[in-house]
């Protein structure tokens, strides 16, 4: 089975992907995974979808509600970052800026004097350090090789830093088996107590909801969509229920089901 995620090789959605699939392939963008795997491209694509620190990634979100896919696990990862360069005396740090975020208090204590380069990943910050000596990256330890220094290691603001990693797969495998669910809706609609009744259809039915998330629709201003993750499969009834009550309230617009799954951890 073939897998596409962030490229290039060493990046965190890489050590996620190789816990899907032994042949892993790279892409610039994560609209670009999404459609790849929507137009049947590739069976597997990995994409970072929430980090525990920086919170959902608006790209990730963005592309599931644009194209049709099926979500089938959730990969979480520990994060952790290290400062690598070919020596003590760099002006630039470079790497992606959900990284330099997360890292936002060590380099403003100990750098702050360098200037931030926000690059497609951390592997690219790292491959930058690797070709330039003025320049350092961010990224996982194991990313410097034998060219790179360590200067530094868990640079990350909090310790519990965690990146949660969805599996995306053709809209046919989607299924409706596992402990977590995730939707999509759209409710063409603005009133008072929209977002209540959402909510309600869920706490009714004593579901808990683990992520709820509004993005712009791309309609027109002040139009949203919303991304519900909950913690029951879509075989049970309960979610069965609260999903058609949802589809009822978003009857002028539409729900898309993105599936159930499960999780696991990858070191």
């Amino acid at each position: 089975m073939k897998a596409v995620t962030l490229g290039p090789a060493g990046t965190y959605s890489h050590r996620a992907a190789k816990a899907v699939a032994d042949d892993v392939e790279f892409r610039e963008s994560v609209t670009s995974i999404i459609e790849a795997v929507a137009d049947g491209t590739y069976e597997r694509g990995v994409v970072p979808i929430e980090n525990s620190i920086e919170g959902s990634v608006t790209e990730s979100l963005d592309a599931l509600a644009e194209y049709d896919v099926a979500v089938i696990q959730e990969v979480v990862t520990p994060i952790r970052h290290a400062l690598l360069a070919q020596g003590p005396d760099f002006s630039v740090v470079a790497s992606h800026s959900q990284a330099l975020a997360q890292c936002r208090s060590y380099l403003e204590t100990e750098y702050p004097d360098v200037s931030l380069e926000a690059v497609a990943s951390t592997a690219r910050g790292v491959e930058r350090a690797r070709s330039d000596p003025t320049v350092a990256g961010i990224g996982h330890p194991d990313n410097a090789g034998e060219t790179l220094e360590i200067l530094a290691e868990d640079i990350q603001d909090r310790s519990s830093n965690a990146t949660r990693f969805l599996v995306i797969a053709p809209k046919a495998e989607r299924s409706d088996a596992g402990g977590k669910s995730s939707i999509v809706v759209y409710p063409n609609a603005n009133y008072p107590g929209l977002l209540l009744e959402l909510l309600e259809a869920f706490a009714e039915r004593d579901i808990n909801l683990s992520r709820i998330e509004s993005r712009p629709s791309g309609n027109r201003l002040g139009d949203y969509l919303f991304h519900i993750d909950f913690e029951a499969g879509l075989y049970e009834s309960r979610a069965q229920e609260a999903v058609a009550e949802v589809e009822e309230i978003a009857r002028k617009g539409w729900v898309r089901k993105l599936g159930s799954y499960d999780s696991r951890h990858v070191v």
